[in-house]
């Protein structure tokens, strides 16, 4: 998630330096398929216990099952369908559990299916979406099913997958391909999977990460025909999509999620600013009253940690490129450093700003003995991983998600999540304020959907400002909350409609 970002609006072509297109790292193809030793050796090499259990506390997995890909396994479920791929379709009982548990605090989603479930203003969508898989994630598939659409889907990360909500999802019909621990190849077959089936072809994409909407570029081109739009949630996958349009490469409408209000104001800040602290808990029990911190970047995620770890009695430390974003950490008290200047004392280090190889080999060399490293960005870029993947340093597994790195002379460091993101890797998130980013992504769904022709052209496209106001709205009634009301003679003095929108399009905040 980055931290210095720029606000683009509706031509997203402003301040966009032409450059060459990057993405993930893709040496081995979805249909260069391994043997099932050789699969399971990768995906054990890159994460040894992380197919033996889920962010949640409780693990339901049947452990005989635990050593057997779910790609290799034939499971069906209550109705005969066989069209999902996940870990134990046995799980749905308990998935099903978690999904009714965050159906009580997403009420703007509940309120949607109950308003829209006449007019089924998705009907006729068929919704590819390569997101989170948590129960979160499940509500809003099935709130975009009550408004009509048929979905197929996949994980953007390998290890935010809940096993048991999967489950729950392929129980009931939905063709879901996702667990958790996937290898690297696994994760390009889940999604090929999505895509490439007989009969069915995708007209909608919700994206978070981009690699959904590369992997239909790169294979699948001429789907783009009949698909009207894509939706996008991560400054990762939007990056990718100014990029496309910056080339001319862009073919269909896209909106920016991530860039809206309801997405930056909420989820980014108070979503990590509750789950950074869960998320190292849970993984390391560690107290954080008098820690040395240094969170990298001072966005809404930066500031979101840096807060909470401030409120903790930890001592924060912060390392921004953006002017702005830096003079914002000195005047909340933190102080503002480069990277190299405190990377020998600090006892953790955090990255948050979508950016790569924010925290190098140097770096690591560097740090103290039991520095704990995570990233709290979308991308698994921001702490150069691979170069700890040599001879000379040793590999432990402590726990899931939990590796000590070993130098020669016995220094460690603690590494979550091999540098993937943290809280949804080893912990969970609030789901109110999930709430909030998934009935945005439904109404963009919606809006891109159901456009006449010609209002979007084939461009990156931010919110209309409308849309974010409703989907406040739509959560204001859980806090018993009153919104007071423009009188006419104060709405002329303003120049602004009394229903709406009432902030202009630049207004920061």
């Amino acid at each position: 998630m980055l931290s210095s970002k720029k606000k683009y609006i509706v031509n997203g072509n402003a301040g966009i330096k032409a450059q060459q297109i990057q993405f993930a790292d893709q040496k081995q193809e979805f249909n260069k398929r391994p043997t099932k030793i050789g699969r399971r050796s990768l995906s054990r090499s890159i994460s040894q216990s992380s197919t033996d259990s889920y962010s949640s506390a409780a693990s339901y997995t049947d452990s005989s099952d635990d050593e057997t890909s779910p790609r290799d396994k034939q499971q069906k479920n209550s109705k005969g369908s066989s069209d999902f791929c996940v870990k134990n379709i046995k799980q749905a009982e308990f998935g099903r559990r978690e999904i009714e548990i965050a159906e009580q605090e997403m009420p703007a989603l509940m309120a949607l299916r109950k308003r829209a479930q006449g007019e089924k203003p998705l009907a006729g969508a068929k919704i590819v979406g390569c997101t989170h898989i948590t129960a979160q994630t499940a509500v809003l598939m099935e709130t975009l099913g009550a408004l009509g659409a048929q979905c197929r889907w996949a994980a953007c990360n390998i290890y935010s997958t809940l096993n048991e909500v999967a489950a729950a999802l392929a129980e009931s019909g939905f063709p879901v391909f996702a667990w958790k621990g996937e290898s690297e190849d696994d994760f390009w077959w889940c999604i090929d999977r999505c895509v490439n089936v007989e009969g069915w072809q995708p007209n909608m994409i919700l994206d978070d990460g981009g690699d959904l909407t590369h992997w239909i570029y790169k294979k699948y081109p001429n789907m783009f025909k009949k698909i009207k739009g894509i939706v996008e949630e991560s400054v990762t996958g939007v990056h990718r999509l100014y990029q496309l349009s910056k080339a001319g490469k862009l073919c269909v409408p896209a909106m920016n999620v991530n860039d809206s209000v309801t997405k930056q104001k909420f989820d980014n800040l108070y979503c990590c600013r509750e789950s950074i602290l869960d998320g190292l808990k849970r993984t390391t029990d560690m107290m954080f009253g008098g820690k040395q911190v240094v969170v990298c970047g001072y966005g809404e995620v930066g500031k979101g940690c840096c807060a909470a770890l401030k409120a903790m009695g930890s001592i924060v430390y912060v390392t921004e490129i953006d002017p702005i974003c830096a003079l914002q950490a000195c005047m909340d008290g933190f102080r503002l450093v480069k990277l190299n200047e405190v990377i020998r004392q600090v006892d953790i280090v955090i990255t948050c700003t979508g950016n790569k190889n924010v925290v190098t080999r140097e770096h690591l060399d560097r740090m103290k003995n039991s520095c704990i490293v995570c990233n709290m960005g979308h991308s698994n870029t921001e702490i150069d991983v691979a170069s700890l993947r040599t001879p000379e340093l040793t590999w432990e597994r402590v726990r899931s998600q939990v590796d000590h790195v070993i130098w020669p002379d016995g220094k460690r460091i603690v590494l979550l999540a091999e540098g993937r993101l943290l809280n949804l890797s080893c912990s969970t998130v609030p789901t109110f304020v999930l709430s909030i980013t998934a009935t945005t992504q439904a109404l963009a769904l919606i809006e891109l959907y159901n456009a006449p022709e010609g209002r979007y052209k084939q461009d990156v496209y931010l919110l209309p400002k409308k849309m974010d106001e409703y989907v406040a709205s739509l959560h204001l009634p859980t806090f018993d909350a009153h919104l007071t009301e423009l009188t006419d003679e104060q709405a002329k003095y303003l120049g602004l409609n009394k229903n709406g929108p009432f902030k202009p399009n630049y207004y920061r905040y």
